[in-house]
């Protein structure tokens, strides 16, 4: 068994061929038997791999800057109700969202209409998510993908530089299943294979995420598509508040699987170097708590002052 994982890595080191704008896959996927583009060769499947722009990347805390134009960004329509259908594409789980929930202010360049949601995880509720905070992998990551207003279709926005904005969430591992998600949570069995697709009961976006009061702290650097072909077209929105999701519902993404019958499990690229970019930083509510804390410590500081 050895000597035949040892000539796997030896064929992934050789192997170049791998043709084709599609044939790409996720470490998990690679076997003696499928030799497909691993993420460190998504560069042959998309020369826009290899860019200096990509994403995800790894956020450090201390090196962000402070941005005070990352004011509380406004959702229009997240509330609405809607009935849209859920896919396994192959290498995530999708699902069309109407145009007509939208995003704006916060910095952003434009005002962003929602086209679909997808998401990213590990195995069974290990470490999973695409962007890292200070290395920290969390357990699966949600991905928001919305284009400018005026454009009529993705491939057409993502011509643009900052033609699409993705707004990215981190789950975190709760000890009470989040009911929030059962319509997803219910249909993963009916969609297990690739181009498995059925009916999503009623939710609406807002349902999914965090309150807009818990929506104030997050990171935002311009970077690429996670996925081939990694086209550098995206404002990213990364946000500190992580969605709590309990074991069990973590594991149920890890049941469905790929094209071949494997399991669709660790389907997240590794992070990509900055290379020079900046990631900046709303505050949110760190700025209000340390305001609080500081008012507090003059109220005390001036009432001892008055007492002596």
């Amino acid at each position: 068994m050895q000597q035949l994982l040892v000539l796997c890595v030896l064929l992934a080191s050789l192997w170049t061929g791998c043709t084709g704008s599609g044939d790409w896959c996720y470490q998990t996927q690679f076997t003696c038997e499928h030799q497909c583009n691993a993420p460190e060769k998504w560069n042959h499947a998309n020369q826009d791999c290899a860019g200096k722009h990509q994403s995800p990347v790894n956020i450090v805390t201390r090196k962000v800057l402070k941005d005070e134009r990352l004011t509380p960004l406004r959702f229009e329509n997240y509330q609405q109700i809607f009935r849209g259908s859920i896919r396994n594409n192959g290498h995530s789980v999708q699902v069309g969202v109407p145009h007509t929930s939208t995003v704006s202010g916060g910095g952003l360049p434009a005002t962003y209409k929602a086209v679909q949601f997808h998401l990213h995880w590990g195995d069974n509720g290990g470490p999973g998510s695409e962007h890292t905070i200070d290395g920290e992998q969390y357990p699966m990551e949600l991905h928001i993908v919305h284009m400018k207003s005026h454009y009529t279709d993705l491939s057409t926005a993502l011509r643009d530089k900052e033609g699409v904005a993705v707004l990215g969430f981190f789950y975190e591992k709760s000890n009470s299943a989040n009911k929030k998600y059962d319509p997803i949570i219910n249909t993963l069995q009916s969609i297990k294979a690739t181009n498995g697709n059925t009916s999503l009961p009623s939710i609406s976006l807002a349902q999914l995420i965090p309150s807009e009061q818990n929506m104030t702290s997050y990171y935002r650097y311009k970077g690429s598509l996670t996925t081939p072909g990694c086209t550098e077209s995206v404002v990213w929105t990364v946000f500190e508040k992580p969605i709590p999701l309990n074991l069990d519902q973590l594991k149920a993404f890890s049941k469905v699987q790929y094209h071949d019958g494997k399991l669709m499990v660790k389907n997240f690229r590794p992070v990509q170097p900055l290379n020079g970019r900046q990631v900046f930083y709303s505050g949110g509510s760190v700025v209000l708590v340390s305001s609080t804390l500081l008012m507090s410590a003059l109220v005390t500081a001036l009432r001892l002052s008055q007492s002596d």
